[in-house]
């Protein structure tokens, strides 16, 4: 009489049950069976679980549509069999349910500020908890997308715009300030050095320009009339 077997693959396992009671949990590799038995295969693999995108209400009240997905595996075979008829609805339940409860204690102005940076080891524990009592290991819980109103996100740009409005005046105002001070520095250096003030007047002037200079009263032999010198750049 042939010998009845069954092959196990890696990263699986398989539950073998005789007369609907568990007989033996089976492990990679080939294994034999009896005529009357009964085996469950149980992927061990990671999974990923998405998350249909929710309408959820912050803590002021405004609506927002969150998309998240779930990484998750089996830890536990016979209660991922015995427990629950389907399993990945529970987790996929409990994973919405956690992201509610997060966007619950959050105001849409931090959503704005954090973007899609919520609470996700939070919410990843809510999640974890629910799930291991029907034998599912969660990883993580990714949140995808947080998409707010246009109305919430157009006020949230005019913000930013304003802000950056605002940095730019006060820098121009910082630089003209500066400039104003360094010129009148400048005007008091001029003031109490009135020959730097010719000196300058002379290096400012462009090239071709003709420059008259008044030096002032001459010798008494000059009789008292004032010299002039002519200085062409």
């Amino acid at each position: 009489m042939s010998v009845l077997t069954v092959t196990v693959g890696p990263r699986e396992c398989a539950l073998r049950y005789r007369r609907g009671l568990l007989e033996q949990v089976l492990t990679p590799g080939r294994h034999r069976r009896g005529w009357r038995t009964k085996i469950v295969r149980v992927d061990l693999r990671e999974h990923l679980l998405t998350l249909s995108p929710q309408e959820v209400l912050t803590a002021d009240g405004i609506s927002t549509k969150v998309t998240a997905a779930v990484r998750w595996s089996v830890a536990e075979p016979v209660a991922f069999v015995e427990v629950s008829d389907d399993p990945v609805a529970r987790v996929y339940l409990a994973g919405q349910v956690a992201l509610r409860e997060a966007l619950a204690r959050i105001t849409a102005d931090e959503l704005v500020t954090r973007g899609t940076a919520l609470p996700r080891e939070e919410i990843t524990a809510a999640t974890a908890a629910v799930a291991s009592s029907v034998g599912i290991a969660v990883a993580e819980v990714v949140v995808k997308d947080v998409i707010l109103p246009p109305e919430v996100r157009g006020a949230a740009a005019e913000l930013v715009q304003a802000r950056q409005r605002g940095a730019a005046q006060l820098e121009l105002a910082r630089a003209e300030t500066a400039a104003l001070r360094s010129l009148a520095n400048g005007a008091r250096l001029l003031d109490a050095h009135p020959a730097l003030a010719r000196l300058r007047l002379v290096q400012s002037a462009p090239a071709g320009t003709q420059l008259v200079l008044h030096l002032g009263d001459v010798d008494a032999s000059a009789k008292g009339v004032a010299g002039a010198a002519d200085v062409t750049d």
